[in-house]
């Protein structure tokens, strides 16, 4: 097979999750910006995704939040997301918009609050077992604001107290992906920073405990693809939240700030035996100025982008500089694939599989936007926290 070949081979394989929350409207902490055509309940998000998926070829699941994905019949749910062409990915969990975590939820220091957080966790793997969902995505906002606020050993015990038990809740073929954020909301200390300390409890839990990597839930300068080199090492790298930043909010396309970093992270993963099932590849993100599913299509071209270019690292040669010392020839070796344009293999790899080759224009000439903004009048928008 020639290289390629392989290449255009292996990207035929490349999943992308999405979220179902970057379809609805979402903004900052001072402006949500509303948008015609937005969806209205759990089952217009689905077909939003699909349409993504329909176009790309490369977005077959569709992540939930709960609650703001909550209906009466999730095998349902599942079977609208099956007649489309989809499967319901990661059930993500929300203990952060409940008056009673003002203080944290698993790490409160009430322990009815840590019940009730408990609770709502366990109640995320019960829509697992009805949507065949794998993955269970935990992210706390859990943390403290001032120094003596609260005993920062003792939340670490409550948080590993309440990971266990949910722990103990999970299927054969269940998994649990614990996530990290360097800071935001707490102002002091943050309960889960850091990918270390998300990677520790994840070991004293077990195989079925695996690390979430979000790109933007880190310090600046932060080299992440060792993060994510390191946790393939020891086989918890459960899944990337894939975005962008350029100082705080994480909430950007994949790709729109540093692209160069995206590939060095996809090189890591086709280096470390990542690019499989196993690692869960979604995407993070809230379009607030944006056309949304226009958005989504090209994040997810984003990420097609930069493993086509990672996937055409010279291995071979890239080795032999390095066991040789030539630190040009094999900072060059990287810089040769990186600068490629695969833009035309991808568009070879759509052709093959019965796509469009450019994705968003077909998407603009399907009339799907303006059909969804003339049916979805009335009723209330998705949104943020809804």
């Amino acid at each position: 097979m020639t290289e390629f070949a392989a290449v255009k081979a292996a990207l035929k394989t490349q999943a992308v999750e999405t979220p179902s929350w970057a379809y609805g409207n979402s903004g900052t902490r001072f402006k949500v910006f509303a948008q015609p055509g937005v969806p209205r309940t759990p089952w217009e998000k689905v077909d939003d995704a699909a349409t993504v998926h329909e176009f790309t070829g490369a977005a077959p699941t569709v992540a939930l939040h709960i609650p703001w994905d909550r209906t009466d019949d999730y095998a349902a749910l599942a079977k609208h997301a099956e007649e489309r062409g989809l499967r319901l990915g990661a059930i993500n969990s929300n203990t952060f918009q409940d008056d009673d975590y003002r203080l944290g939820s698993v790490c409160h220091p009430d322990a009815a609050v840590r019940r009730k957080a408990v609770g709502h966790l366990l109640e995320c793997v019960d829509i697992m077992d009805a949507t065949g969902s794998r993955d269970l995505k935990l992210w706390f906002a859990d943390g403290t604001n001032y120094p003596g606020q609260d005993d920062l050993r003792a939340r670490q015990d409550r948080l590993a107290e309440a990971l266990a038990q949910v722990y103990a809740r999970l299927g054969d073929d269940q998994r649990m992906l614990l996530e990290y954020k360097f800071f935001e909301p707490a102002f002091y200390a943050t309960d889960v920073p850091d990918w270390g300390t998300a990677y520790a409890h994840c070991l004293k839990l077990g195989p079925k405990a695996q690390v979430v990597v979000d790109t933007g839930h880190h310090a600046p300068g932060t080299n992440i693809e060792f993060i994510v080199a390191t946790l393939l090492r020891e086989n918890k790298l459960g899944a990337f939240d894939f975005n962008s930043r350029f100082y705080a909010d994480d909430d950007l396309m994949v790709g729109a700030a540093d692209p160069f970093q995206l590939f060095r992270i996809m090189y890591e993963v086709i280096r470390g035996g990542g690019f499989t099932p196993d690692v869960a590849f979604m995407l993070d993100q809230c379009h607030n100025i944006e056309a949304k599913i226009p958005a989504i299509i090209r994040s997810v071209m984003n990420v097609q982008e930069a493993t086509a270019k990672a996937l055409l690292v010279d291995g071979a040669a890239l080795a032999e500089a390095q066991r040789s010392g030539d630190v040009l020839a094999a900072n060059a070796v990287l810089m040769d694939a990186y600068n490629t344009d695969v833009r035309p293999l991808l568009a070879e790899v759509r052709a093959e599989l019965g796509l469009d080759p450019d994705p968003v224009a077909a998407y603009r000439r399907s009339g799907y936007a303006e059909r969804i903004a003339a049916e979805r009048v009335g009723g209330t928008q998705a949104g943020w926290g809804a």
